[in-house]
């Protein structure tokens, strides 16, 4: 199965480092026009520019929680056929009991992962109704389906909201020809948050850790561009309102 974005352009929200790099430097490779756009832009200029597989990346600032940020970004893209938002995580919490939890910590992890996606896809539905359609994928994550290996309240909600978001944004936004659907990774240590938490699990935990795995292997970013990839294609055009999970196994 080929699949071409070329004359297409893409807008990865969140993608600075790991799984949204990664999904940047597919789609370009591909030939999409990625505009390629997180609140770390320094991290986003080595990537920048032409690809060997014809497409482009264009770095640019965000701040996925304010609307008039997010504006700037879409107007970039000057109409994307396709968004990807891959911006959360866990804004550098560890895990605390619920009563040390303030409402402002809770509020932050919502923000980025649910709250984040929905102005993101309230900022480019309009121009993929212009189109006559368009292509929407969030990551969310296995936290999303069940509860978090983080330990820390607010990610798994945020990621639940998140999955319930999708499915009613397809319900609404299908008659327009827009896919709305989610890709939920297993765990990937992919950031700094991931490898701290990593590096706090016991030993014999984290050497048993892939023999939990049905395919007995830690995920790569790549796996999570992949499926991506599918559904932001044609081949992908009656998919709407679904969460691939992609964790190499069991949840």
């Amino acid at each position: 199965m080929l699949i071409r974005f070329d004359g297409r352009t893409a807008i990865v929200a969140g993608a600075a480092r790991g799984i949204g790099q990664t999904i940047a430097r597919s789609l370009a490779n591909d030939g999409a026009r990625v505009v390629a756009c997180d609140l770390l832009l320094h991290e986003l200029a080595p990537i920048a520019g032409r690809v060997d597989g014809g497409g482009e990346i264009v770095a640019a600032k965000v701040d996925v929680t304010d609307e008039a940020s997010i504006a700037e970004v879409v107007g970039i893209a000057d109409g994307a056929d396709i968004l990807v938002y891959v911006a959360g995580g866990v804004r550098g919490q560890r895990p605390r009991p619920l009563e040390e939890v303030s409402a402002d910590d809770f509020d932050a992890i919502l923000d980025a992962n649910l709250k984040g996606a929905f102005l993101f896809i309230k900022a480019t539905a309009p121009g993929m109704k212009t189109k006559g359609g368009g292509r929407i994928v969030t990551i969310s994550s296995r936290a999303g389906l069940a509860t978090s290996l983080t330990g820390i309240q607010s990610y798994p909600a945020a990621k639940h909201g998140q999955i319930g978001l999708v499915k009613q944004l397809a319900q609404e936004l299908g008659p327009f020809g827009i896919t709305v659907n989610s890709v939920a990774p297993g765990f990937m240590a992919t950031s700094p948050d991931y490898e701290r938490q990593w590096n706090n699990w016991p030993a014999a935990f984290r050497d048993n850790f892939v023999n939990t795995i049905a395919m007995r292997r830690m995920g790569a970013p790549q796996d999570i561009a992949d499926a991506v990839t599918f559904l932001a294609s044609d081949h992908a055009s009656w998919i709407t309102g679904q969460t691939i999970p992609v964790t190499g196994g069991p949840l």
